[in-house]
This record gives structure tokens, C-alpha cells and sequence, in this order.
């Protein structure tokens, strides 16, 4: 055991807030990429011939790559530098895209969307480590953190927007060379504008074989087994053999983790109360508003009909509620008052706002009622929670575990899109079914049919829509009793990891 050398002093990159930009860009790309094939599958579907039964791959194969493989590519960020990682992992998600687009049947496109998610899970973790270590003054560094807030967490409402554009103006493939265009414009930018600071060689980061196997098909098989759960249901013999086989491959993980001078996640990182309840603040939230998304996603476009185009542009309250969140509300005050100040109030705002979408109607769309006040408050509480956790998560983390904690921010969420959807949908769907049961008796000819199955749908997304509520609130309550942070982020910049670490 030996004390690592400091990391370099160095004066902040003066290019550092172009960097920025392409920084977040890259981020963007990947987090788009989760929703906008969304919207243009049923087009691809037709197209490739793909089977009812094969079509969620196109969803699924993405998933299980990015989430298998998130804390590999933190690790291997660290290793072989964050700007070489994401110019490596630009480049691969490009190629992968333009290779989806150029799909000329269903396998062509299984594989690479499982190769831009791949791709993904390196430049995820590289661009917010980059952001981690290039941004280290308390004020500069909460509005860089607002800014890639706000594109975490409303980049999947924006990809709604975009798939539907892309789809109805274009063509579904575009869905996938949109991102050969952003990834050249990140990519120029991270040639000649990202300048990563000095890393120190006097600790030695190795790659945990084991770890890489034990982690990445325990988060495989979580992703998956809660995708399945969603199609197939929980009782399905599949699914609780992927849950079973995940939760004993990630206790086999964590026991190795323990034990590994080297390990993939070093435990330091999680072990730390404020940034594990950072964790799971933008897991739970992520769950919430994923299933926030399904449901008014297929209320807009099957109760009322909205053209995919339309129901993407329905959702841009949400993303200028976040922008204002995270940019003009938290990046002003994390540096001023404790950060449960600021989860605690945004968890509880975005609790409201489902309770607000919860008086949806089958009658009539109450857009500007019911929606846009809901989207809004949304947008606005879950920016203010979104940035404050992201930046909680890796304050204070050393410069040779960025990789790997802003990997486990991806992680979170990944894990956290993949269950909110998975238990949501299920939830929604038997309120639903009991609804039907309840109420058949009220259907008196075949003209009523479709109004009744619409009151049914909307039935089960208010009951949705009101658990996402309830969820929300619990994380009010995780923020408040875990996150025992009693300073401004930056007005104690000492970091929480121990002085000692293996070399």
C-alpha cells in the first residue's frame, strides 16, 4: 500500500468550454440514440421484414451491449486516457450507424445497433470523465455539469422529437445516419479543441479480466431480464432466470471486487454514502420518467392519434423545463447551499408533475391543461436532480477512478430505463386489464368498443403515472436521509477517497 502521487497542477485548458461543446455532443448522441430508433421502428420493421417476435432487438441489442460493457469502457478510459477513448468510441458508433442504415435485413441491424452500444459504453464514460477532470472550479464547473444535465436527461424526449422528424420527413434509416454526421462534427472537436489534462503514472491501473466477465453479464442479464419481463411478463421462465443469474453474477462481482488489488469498480467509489445515494437517486429517477415517457408517448399516438412528428414536438415543455432546471437553477446554487437542498425539492417537484399527468383523458387531450404543465414541472424538477446527482457522483473521485464513477452514472441510468419500463409497463397494463374486467358490462354494441379500450389504456397510464409519483417521492427521501453532504459543492474541495490505494 503507498500514498499516489498528486495529480499534476496545471492552469485550466483556456479551450476548455469549446471543448464543451463537443463534449456534450458526443453525450448526446448516445442518450438520443436510446429513444429515436423508437419512433422509426415500425417503418423499419416493415422495410426489413422484421418478425413481431424478433422486432424488440432492435431496442434490446443497443441495451445489453451499452449496459454490459459501461463499466469496462469507464475502466478503459482510465487506462488508455478519456480523450483517446472517445475519439476511439466516436469513431465506432459512426461506423455501426452507417452500417444500421445501410441494413438490408433484420441481422444486419441487430448487429449494429449491439455495435454502437458497445461503441456507446466507451464514449459515455469518457466524455463525463473529461468533463470531470477538466472542470475542477467549483462555479465552472457547476455550469459545465448543468449543461450535460440537461442533455442526460432530456436527450431521450429529444430523440422522440427527432426520430418522428426524421422518420416523416426522411426515412427510418436517417435515424441512424444522423449519427454519422454528429459523430464527425464531436469527433473534429475532440481533435483539435479537447486537450485532456496530465494524468499521473505513479498508479497503476489494470484491467480486471474477471471483473469485465462477472460485471458486464450480471448487467447484461439485469437489462435483459427486465426487457423480457415487459414482453413476456414476470412469471415467464426466461425472465427470472436472467434476474436469478444476475443477482448471483454481481454478488460474485462484488465479493471479487473486494478482494482484487486491481478490481474493475474499485468499491471506494460506491462505498462513499453521498455518492452510492447519488447513484441510486438517478436510478430511481430514471425509472420514474422512462415510464413517464411510454406511457404519454402511446397515450398521444393511439388514444388521440398525434402523428410521431407531433407527439415528439409534445414533449419539448419537458426539455426547456430541464434546461432551466439544471442550467439557470442548479448550476447557480449547488456551489451555495448543501446538495440535498436541491434533490430533495427537484424529486419532490417532479412527483407532482406525474400526479399532474396522471388526469390524462380519454376525452380529450388536455394538452395545455394537464400535459404541458406536467412536461414542464418535470422537465424543471428532474433537471435540478439530474445535475445535482451527476455532479455529486464524481466530486472527489480520483483522477484514476473518473472512468469508472462516471461509468456508474450511465449505469444508473441505463439499469434504471431498463427496469422503469419493464415494471411500469406491467403495472399499467394490469390496471388496465382490471379495468376491462370491472367495466365490460358498460360496453353495449361494437361502436362503443374502441372508446371503452381507450378508457381502459388511459386508466392504466393515470395508475402508472401515479406509482412514477410515488417513486419520486422516495427518492426525496433517499436524497434526504443518505446524502449527508453538509457544504456547497466546491466550498470543500477535499476528496472523500482515502489517502491509500493499491499500486
Amino acid at each position: 500500500m503507498s500514498v499516489p502521487a498528486a495529480e499534476p497542477v496545471t492552469e485550466p485548458d483556456p479551450r476548455r468550454w469549446k471543448a464543451l461543446v463537443f463534449i456534450c455532443l458526443a453525450q448526446l448522441m448516445v442518450v438520443l440514440d436510446g429513444t429515436v430508433v423508437n419512433i422509426a421502428l415500425p417503418d423499419a420493421k416493415r422495410d426489413l421484414g422484421i418478425s413481431t417476435a424478433n422486432q424488440q432487438w432492435v431496442i434490446t441489442a443497443y441495451a445489453l451491449a451499452f449496459g454490459g460493457l459501461l463499466l469496462f469502457g469507464g475502466r478503459v478510459a482510465d487506462m488508455w486516457g478519456r480523450r483517446r477513448a472517445l475519439m476511439i468510441g466516436l469513431v465506432g458508433f459512426a461506423c455501426a450507424s452507417a452500417v444500421g442504415g445501410a441494413a438490408v435485413n433484420e441481422a444486419m441491424l441487430f448487429a449494429a445497433r449491439a455495435v454502437q452500444g458497445a461503441f456507446g459504453a466507451l464514449l459515455a464514460p469518457a466524455a463525463l470523465s473529461l468533463l470531470t477532470v477538466m472542470f475542477t472550479q467549483p462555479k465552472e464547473r457547476a455550469r459545465a455539469f448543468g449543461v450535460f444535465g440537461a442533455i442526460a436527461g432530456g436527450g431521450a424526449a429529444v430523440g422522440l422529437l427527432l426520430g418522428g422528424l426524421l422518420t416523416q420527413v426522411l426515412d427510418w434509416r436517417w435515424t441512424m445516419y444522423i449519427n454519422v454526421a454528429i459523430a464527425a462534427v464531436a469527433l473534429l472537436g475532440a481533435v483539435f479543441e479537447i486537450k485532456e489534462p496530465p494524468r499521473s503514472t505513479d498508479h497503476v491501473v489494470k484491467l480486471d479480466v474477471l471483473g469485465v466477465v462477472l460485471g458486464g453479464s450480471g448487467l447484461a442479464l439485469v437489462v435483459y431480464g427486465f426487457s423480457r419481463a415487459a414482453e413476456k411478463g414476470w412469471a415467464d421462465g426466461g425472465t427470472l432466470t436472467c434476474l436469478v443469474a444476475a443477482v448471483v453474477l454481481l454478488a460474485l462481482f462484488v465479493g471479487w471486487q473486494w478482494r482484487y488489488s486491481y478490481p474493475l469498480l474499485p468499491l471506494r467509489v460506491v462505498a462513499d454514502r453521498s455518492r452510492g445515494g447519488a447513484y441510486l437517486t438517478v436510478a430511481l429517477s430514471v425509472i420514474a420518467m422512462f415510464g413517464s415517457f411510454l406511457f404519454l408517448t402511446l397515450y398521444m399516438q393511439t388514444v388521440h392519434h398525434y402523428t410521431p412528428l407531433s407527439a415528439g414536438f409534445a414533449f419539448l415543455p419537458m426539455v426547456i423545463g430541464m434546461l432551466i432546471g439544471s442550467t439557470q437553477v442548479a448550476a447557480r446554487l449547488i456551489t451555495r447551499v448543501p446538495p440535498r437542498y436541491l434533490l430533495v425539492p427537484g424529486a419532490l417537484l417532479g412527483s407532482c408533475a406525474m400526479l399532474i399527468l396522471a388526469q390524462v383523458s380519454a376525452d380529450a387531450t388536455r394538452y395545455w391543461s394537464v400535459i404541458f404543465p406536467g412536461l414542464i414541472i418535470l422537465g424543471f424538477g428532474m433537471g435540478t436532480v439530474f445535475m445535482t446527482s451527476m455532479n455529486l457522483a464524481t466530486f472527489g473521485v480520483a483522477p484514476y477512478d473518473a472512468g469508472v464513477a462516471s461509468a456508474m452514472v450511465n449505469t444508473s441510468q441505463q439499469v434504471g430505463g431498463a427496469v422503469g419500463t419493464a415494471l411500469l409497463n406491467t403495472i399499467a397494463a394490469n390496471a388496465a386489464a382490471r379495468y376491462i374486467t370491472d367495466h365490460r358490462d358498460s360496453v353495449r354494441g361494437p361502436a362503443d368498443i374502441p372508446h371503452f379500450q381507450a378508457l381502459a389504456m388511459v386508466h392504466g397510464d393515470s395508475v402508472g403515472f401515479y406509482v412514477a409519483a410515488a417513486i419520486l417521492a422516495f427518492v426525496a427521501v433517499v436524497a434526504g436521509l443518505l446524502i449527508n453532504v453538509r457544504h456547497p459543492l466546491g466550498l470543500n474541495t477535499a476528496s472523500p477517497e482515502p489517502a491509500a490505494a493499491p499500486v
